[in-house]
């Protein structure tokens, strides 16, 4: 299958990609919050779980793999830097303005995860997959 190499396609698929990674997100940090670890420990277990999950899918799916799995996944892991960073303030943001309650730490994921969006996509485009 040939993938459309047009910028708007791959965007397409790196949301497609993202959508599901954020639903990865959740559930590592709900099981990590079930388990005890905090809100900031279990946030960063659950992104690098997603993290892992979107290079794999994004790999595959949305871009052409450049170099072997090991060095792509690290490459992929500090490329995304800029986003986490954006992910993890607004994640922490929206935390405190919102009230303690069962759907907040999702909510936080979603808002965290959209505003990286445009940053990870950059950033893997131009520093991961390049051709």
């Amino acid at each position: 299958m040939r993938r459309d190499a047009r910028p708007a396609g791959q965007f397409g698929r790196f949301a497609v990609a993202g959508a599901f990674g954020m639903v990865v997100d959740m559930a590592v940090l709900y099981a990590a919050l079930a388990l005890g670890a905090g809100w900031i420990g279990g946030r960063l277990l659950s992104f690098l779980a997603a993290a892992s999950f979107t290079w794999a899918a994004n790999r595959r799916y949305t871009f052409t793999a450049t170099a072997s799995p090991w060095r792509e996944w690290v490459r992929y892991l500090a490329s995304m830097a800029g986003g986490m960073a954006v992910n993890l303030l607004v994640y922490g943001l929206v935390l405190s303005l919102l009230p303690e309650a069962w759907w907040a730490p999702g909510a936080a994921v979603a808002c965290g995860s959209a505003a990286g969006l445009a940053v990870n996509f950059v950033s893997a485009k131009f520093l991961v997959f390049r051709a």
